[in-house]
């Protein structure tokens, strides 16, 4: 009986093999997921939270977190709307951290908006907030993931969620004072975490990214011409506002769809040949959420 069991345990081996390789063989790549992703995984670009910042090169589409920071998208919104942005500068560019802007000179009075608001650091629930996770061992919470399209933070009951700082975040910035922001906003241009928590991230960049990076480092010179030339700001408006003159048909994957969760573990695992290593981890900000045109529906 004892020699009967041998090959029925190389069999079962076996199987469990020829399973393992199928598997892997029918992995797709990311590109595949997204290309091959339903339209049930798709979702229509919110577009009353969702700002135009009109740059001399071009447009940065940015949107706005309202679950985790609604008085800073409201304000956002009340200080584009009053025009409070135009013809103000990208003021402070610092390589590989952030690019800065609204009003230098802390001059331009508001109509709508406010100057300060008291600051959303994080969002607290009494109940969990579901995410799609992508680690828990990361070393800045307990937890991170994505929500409604945003790379976030969490405790680990769940009861505490914040954007985390990967590139593109859209973020308030403030004085030592945790409710002196208001009106400064900046874009991180590279992941940075460590201010998680310690500033308001309230959105993000979709598109036009590029614009960014093409910014002048610097002003020409000291002059004050040279300083109201630099990095200007055309306007900045909500894009709900402009929408018939300025069309913005955009989708984005679904953070909480199945695709964006094989979105995920294709890039925990790549699954290509060309991989020799796979750690079965990827951090949150090296995953970015695609977003596709589509005709006006």
């Amino acid at each position: 009986m004892k020699l009967l069991q041998r090959p029925l345990l190389v069999c079962a081996f076996l199987s469990c093999l020829s399973a393992t390789v199928q598997a892997e063989a029918t992995r797709l790549s990311p590109s595949e997921i997204i290309a091959n992703a339903p339209d049930s995984a798709w979702r229509v670009l919110d577009l009353d939270n969702t700002l135009l910042l009109d740059l001399a090169t071009g447009t940065v589409i940015i949107e706005l977190n309202p679950l985790l920071a609604p008085n800073h998208v409201s304000n956002i919104k009340k200080l584009a709307r009053e025009g409070f942005y135009k013809n103000l500068n990208m003021y402070r560019f610092v390589e590989g951290f952030v690019a800065q802007g609204g009003d230098a000179s802390e001059q331009k009075k508001v109509t709508s908006g406010q100057k300060a608001i008291e600051a959303e650091f994080f969002h607290q629930t009494t109940a969990p907030l579901v995410m799609t996770v992508v680690d828990d061992k990361d070393g800045y919470a307990a937890k991170t993931g994505f929500l409604n399209g945003f790379a976030v933070a969490q405790k680990s009951d769940a009861t505490q969620t914040w954007q985390t700082h990967c590139p593109g975040t859209f973020a308030m910035a403030r004085s030592d004072s945790p409710d002196s922001g208001g009106t400064e906003f900046y874009i991180a241009l590279g992941t940075l975490r460590y201010l998680d928590r310690n500033i308001t991230a309230f959105g993000r960049v979709i598109d036009g990214m590029e614009h960014l990076q093409r910014l002048d480092r610097k002003p020409k010179d000291d002059s004050e011409r040279a300083q109201r030339a630099f990095n200007p700001i055309l306007d900045m408006v909500v894009a709900a506002d402009v929408k018939n003159t300025r069309p913005v048909n955009l989708e984005i994957m679904d953070t909480g769809s199945v695709s964006f969760s094989e979105l995920v573990e294709s890039r925990r695992n790549r699954p290509s040949s060309w991989f020799i290593e796979t750690p079965n981890y990827t951090d949150v900000c090296a995953v970015s959420v695609p977003s596709r045109p589509f005709a006006n529906k």
